[in-house]
C-alpha cells in the first residue's frame, strides 16, 4: 500500500509537469476543465511549446547577424572616414608647413638682395611682412601686388622706419621717418590698441584704399584686416597723412618726434610721393615684436 501511494504521487507529479504549461499560457488554474479541454484542442502541449521557443530563437539568430554585420559595416566606414579625415589634415598642415618655409626662404633672398639690414629693417619685420603679404594675395584681398610697405616699430621715432618696397623689383622705393600714436609711447612706440579714442597705434596687416583731401591735406584710407588688432580703423579714421611734426626740424628742436592719434603719419615733404605710390589696394603692416600679436594676428595665423 506504501508503494502504491508512492507510485501515484509520482504520477501525479509527472502529470502535474506535463499538462501545467499549457495551463500557464492560458492563465487558467489546474483545477479548470475547459481550459484544459480548450488549450489540448488548440495544440498547446509541452513538446509544442519547447519546439516554438527553440524555433523562434533559431529563426532569430540570422536576424541579429545581420544587424550585427551592418553594425560593424557601419562603424568600419565611419572610422575609415575619420582616418581619412585626419590624414588629409596631417597633409594640410605638411603643405602649409612648406609653404610657409618657402616664403621665409624667398624673403631672406629678397632681404639680402636688397641689403636691407644696412637700411636698419629688422630682418623679421620684413618676413613677417613677406607672410602676410603672400597670405592676402593668395586669397585675393590685395588689388595691386607690386608694392608692400613696412612700418618697423621696433625702431626708435627718429629712425627712417617706414619701407616703401617693390617686390617685383627687388626695390626699395623709399624710406622715411612715421609717427606714432601719443599713447603708444614717446621715442619708442611699445604699447597698442584697437580701441577707439585710445590714441595709440594698431598693430598688423593694411589694404589700402582711396585717397582724399582732408584737414591734413592729401590722405589715404587704410582698412585693418587682422581681427582684434586693427579692424577698428575706419571707425578710428585711421589714415596715412602726412604731418609737419613729422621732420627733423620737430627732432632736433624737441628731441623726440611728433606722435599722432594712432595714425601712421609721414612728413608732408613725403605725402605726395608715399601715398600715390601705395594706394588702392596694396599691403601696408605695421609691426612691433609683439608675442601676443605674431602669435594671434588672423592674417599670419589664418
Amino acid at each position: 500500500m506504501k508503494l502504491f501511494k508512492t507510485t501515484l504521487s509520482k504520477l501525479s507529479l509527472l502529470l502535474l509537469f506535463i499538462t501545467g504549461p499549457a495551463m500557464f499560457v492560458h492563465g487558467n488554474t489546474e483545477s479548470s476543465n475547459e481550459t484544459l479541454g480548450t488549450a489540448s484542442a488548440a495544440g498547446y502541449h509541452t513538446a509544442d511549446l519547447i519546439r516554438n521557443i527553440i524555433h523562434y530563437r533559431i529563426a532569430a539568430m540570422p536576424l541579429y547577424a545581420n544587424n550585427s554585420a551592418e553594425m560593424t559595416k557601419v562603424q568600419a566606414e565611419k572610422e575609415a572616414a575619420r582616418l581619412k579625415m585626419v590624414a588629409r589634415r596631417a597633409e594640410m598642415a605638411a603643405a602649409q608647413k612648406a609653404e610657409l618655409r618657402m616664403v621665409i626662404s624667398q624673403a631672406s633672398v629678397i632681404y639680402n638682395d636688397m641689403e636691407l639690414q644696412d637700411s636698419g629693417l629688422s630682418q623679421k619685420a620684413f618676413e613677417y611682412g613677406m607672410i602676410g603679404y603672400y597670405k592676402l594675395r593668395k586669397k585675393g584681398l590685395l588689388q595691386r601686388t607690386d608694392v608692400l610697405s613696412i612700418c618697423d616699430f621696433s625702431q626708435s621715432s627718429s629712425s627712417r622706419r617706414m619701407y616703401v618696397i617693390d617686390i617685383h623689383s627687388h626695390k626699395l622705393l623709399y624710406r622715411t621717418y612715421v609717427a606714432h600714436g601719443i599713447n603708444s609711447g614717446e621715442e619708442y612706440a611699445n604699447s597698442f590698441s584697437n580701441r577707439p579714442e585710445s590714441c595709440k597705434s594698431s598693430l598688423g596687416f593694411y589694404v589700402t584704399r582711396k585717397t582724399y583731401t582732408g584737414v591734413n591735406g592729401l590722405s589715404l584710407r587704410i582698412e585693418g584686416l587682422d581681427k582684434g588688432f586693427n579692424d577698428h580703423a575706419n571707425e578710428r579714421n585711421i589714415v596715412i597723412h602726412g604731418a609737419s611734426y613729422v621732420s627733423l626740424r620737430i627732432l632736433h628742436k624737441y628731441g623726440v618726434m611728433g606722435t599722432t592719434f594712432g595714425c601712421p603719419a609721414v612728413p608732408e615733404e613725403m605725402s605726395s610721393l608715399i601715398i600715390p605710390a601705395v594706394k588702392n589696394g596694396t599691403c601696408f603692416f605695421i609691426y612691433y615684436p609683439s608675442k601676443k600679436y605674431l602669435t594671434q594676428s588672423t592674417v599670419l595665423n589664418g
